[in-house]
């Protein structure tokens, strides 16, 4: 079988990529080894965060490096046998994280960020997809002052610089919206512009749906057999594509460094786990515990009770140590019942040292795009980075200049390698 193009990773981005290309009148092929949306965006918060304008940096400050240094933080976790391995990434991050280095990189992301919202709109009521959304924003909740001082100095700073709405809830607010939440709460801020979904996973699958009624082909294979110029091998046997979309997430790196390019991709990963509710309470919006850095938000499943950050390697077997942790804490903040879930799930997050995304062709391959590297923004941005591919590709103007996150802005670096193929 030959196609226009192949599009290989079926999460969040991979399938977006393919609708936008599809939707251009091109063939399209979407290769994975899972059914779409059935890793990395399978699992998430289900946000679609309007206010991300800002990605989130490596801390600078001692106080707070000293506590993650202990490795008994609620909201980072780390593997020391992985500490070597990642100290080259993590370096390049902490000196990305420099606040003029970070304000820059604001600068660039937020433009990305700025059409989260109207994206996924579009390709939500394209798909029918209507009933997963929930609108209204999300809430970040506070047990001090000193915290919730913070986070409003920087919401006011996102919504002066970029535009970004947010409220102000007081105790007796946040009471009386979510009235199951712990009275030991002090208040919140909602970030109204962004909205969530109420099953992450299942909104990709109805994005594939789509992807197939307009007439593209979803395929399980292995990305790693991609060969230029450019065939991989499926269960429907060696398929050909004039173009390669690269869009798996962490494994992403795997599949590009085959091919000579050796780029600065990790992994933050997370869990989560489904509980009930007990018999009378209920959520009605994901809330994140800024403190204890965990969130609960009501899913079809129950509440989804997610975690901060584990940095490990990316095949490292699970290590749950921290939803274990933030259980008891959950708890206390919302009355859950029973786990519903059998164990509990692991995603990675795929993360650039500079926290931005990967988009844009390969330098040393003709017809070779990549997507991918959107850390906690995968899911968010999805639909905007499949439109800016499928307009660079077929030769629309971009809806965004896409040169800040172009691949080349690592190639440069000595510290970075690229063995040109053929």
């Amino acid at each position: 079988m030959t196609f226009d193009a192949l599009v290989l990773g079926a999460g969040m981005v991979g399938v977006s990529v393919a609708v936008h290309l599809q939707r251009r009148g091109l063939s399209v092929a979407l290769v994975d080894r899972k059914p779409p949306g059935n890793e990395t965006s399978f699992g998430n918060a289900g946000l679609i965060q309007r206010e991300g304008v800002y990605p989130y940096a490596f801390p600078r400050d001692i106080g707070t490096l000293l506590r993650y240094a202990r490795n008994r933080s609620t909201d980072v976790r780390y593997h020391p046998s992985a500490m070597p391995a990642m100290a080259p990434f993590l370096a390049r991050y902490w000196h990305n994280s420099a606040p003029a280095r970070h304000a820059q990189i604001a600068r660039h992301y937020s433009q990305l960020i700025a059409h989260c919202l109207t994206e996924h709109r579009d390709l939500i009521a394209a798909s029918g997809a209507e009933a997963l959304l929930r609108e209204g924003g999300w809430v970040k909740v506070f047990r001090t002052v000193a915290a919730m001082d913070a986070a409003r100095r920087d919401a006011e700073q996102w919504e002066q610089e970029y535009g970004v709405p947010h409220e102000v809830l007081g105790v007796e607010r946040l009471r009386a919206e979510e009235p199951s939440l712990t009275h030991s709460l002090i208040g919140g801020l909602r970030y109204t512009a962004s909205n969530s979904v109420r099953d992450p996973g299942g909104l990709v699958a109805a994005y594939a749906r789509y992807f197939e009624s307009l007439g593209g082909r979803v395929l399980t294979g292995d990305a790693t057999t991609l060969k230029p110029q450019w065939t991989v091998q499926t269960s429907e046997g060696e398929v050909e594509g004039r173009r390669a979309v690269i869009a798996l997430g962490p494994w992403s790196d795997t599949l590009s460094a085959s091919l000579g390019y050796r780029l600065p991709l990790a992994v933050k990963r997370g869990y989560h786990m489904h509980y009930r509710a007990q018999d009378g309470a209920q959520l009605n919006q994901p809330v994140l515990d800024a403190e204890y850095g965990f969130l609960i938000a009501p899913m079809t499943r129950g509440i989804r009770l997610t975690t901060g950050v584990e940095l490990g390697l990316r095949d490292t077997p699970p290590t749950p140590v921290q939803l274990a942790a933030v259980e008891p804490l959950a708890r206390e903040t919302f009355p859950l019942a029973e786990r519903v879930d059998d164990a509990p799930w692991m995603g990675r997050r795929p993360c650039t040292s500079d926290m931005m995304p990967i988009i844009g062709p390969a330098p040393a391959h003709r017809d070779l795009w990549f997507a991918f590297g959107h850390a906690h923004h995968g899911f968010t941005l999805g639909p905007v980075t499949g439109r800016l591919v499928a307009e660079m590709i077929t030769g629309e103007t971009p809806l965004l200049d896409p040169r800040p996150f172009g691949v080349q802005r690592f190639l440069s670096s000595s510290s970075h390698s690229l063995t040109p193929q053929n």
